[in-house]
């Protein structure tokens, strides 16, 4: 009997270490999706955010880079066989996906920016992309010299829908009179990734008397930014501060704090869903030495009467998702 339960209790005691050990060997798991960690847009946020982690703590992170369609569960799965704790899914085209991967690995943690996923061993952030939208449109309405102004989304998804009512908003909120032009780039995951179309759509608006574009639109953003630069007209980046793409060009960019996001995951794992906007400081409007010259003391000081507005409540900005529509 002694013997057994000698046997027992250092099986016992393996075990523990051994969990302890697996405990302690758990890295996180990044999952960028299509246009890369570098795209100079959404993907670079998170990879900012899990950097800020690792530079924190001193502890490594397991990546990968979706090129394909196809990759998004297969690259989920490998991390969670991997045992990669929490698997964090950037952007909104890995739901389904991570949704599927969830359900075989119920013991395992996940996370997802930018979209919801409802299984009880993930937490899903998404952001208030309308407030955000909803200050830039008003920026570039004060900006416009022709009270003309332009939106051009990338995939044309209710997401890019909610960036561009937001916009509308705003611009209309600071010239009554102001007229949107708005293109979509198109249908498919491509649009996320072609400058030269975006350049297109840019000159197109431009001929029209547009003088300022807000571009939600990831890569084929940089296209528009090009074309802007080119013209002597304005553009607005998107997600990340891209101000410095075009100095002098950029009146500003609707930042997403998805590094913010990424980070938080990382420190506080905690499954459910969270929505960022203006007071949880997951949206904004950038400002820095390449665009302070063309935010007049005005426009700063208007822009930021209706940030105090809308986390006040005093302004509800329509969210397009909300009824698969812009009623405003």
């Amino acid at each position: 009997m002694t013997l057994a339960i000698t046997k027992f209790a250092k099986a016992a005691v393996a075990a523990a270490l051994f969990g302890a050990a697996a405990t302690a060997l758990a890295q996180p798991a990044i999952i960028y999706d299509m246009g890369g960690k570098f795209d100079k847009s959404f993907n670079e946020a998170a990879y900012r955010g899990i950097e800020r982690w690792k530079q924190e703590t001193g502890k490594n992170y397991l990546e990968f880079e979706i090129s394909n369609d196809t990759q998004r569960v297969q690259a989920i799965r490998r991390m969670a066989e991997r045992g990669a704790n929490p698997i964090i899914s950037i952007g909104f085209a890995q739901g389904s996906a991570l949704d599927q991967v969830a359900k075989e690995f119920p013991k395992s943690n996940f996370a997802i920016i930018d979209m919801v996923v409802n299984q009880p061993n993930v937490q899903s952030v998404v952001f208030k992309e309308h407030e955000g939208s909803f200050l830039v449109g008003a920026m570039a309405s004060l900006a416009s010299k022709s009270g003309k102004v332009g939106f051009i989304g990338g995939m044309d998804i209710p997401l890019i829908r909610k960036f561009q009512c937001g916009f509308e908003q705003g611009a209309k909120a600071a010239n009554p009179k102001a007229e949107v032009s708005a293109n979509m780039t198109g249908t498919t995951a491509s649009a996320w990734n072609d400058p030269t179309r975006g350049g297109e759509l840019a000159k197109a608006q431009f001929s029209k008397g547009v003088d300022v574009i807000f571009a939600a639109a990831g890569g084929t953003g940089a296209g528009v930014y090009q074309a802007a630069k080119d013209a002597g007209k304005l553009a607005i980046g998107v997600d990340s501060n891209q101000n410095h793409m075009q100095p002098g060009t950029m009146l500003t960019s609707m930042v997403k704090r998805v590094d913010v996001a990424v980070y938080n995951v990382l420190k506080s794992y905690k499954p459910g869903m969270s929505a960022l906007g203006l007071k949880e400081g997951g949206v904004d409007f950038a400002m820095d030495q390449h665009n302070a010259k063309l935010v007049t003391p005005a426009i700063k000081a208007k822009a930021d009467a209706y940030k105090a507005d809308i986390i006040a409540g005093k302004i509800k900005v329509a969210d397009f998702m909300a009824d698969n529509a812009c009623k405003y």
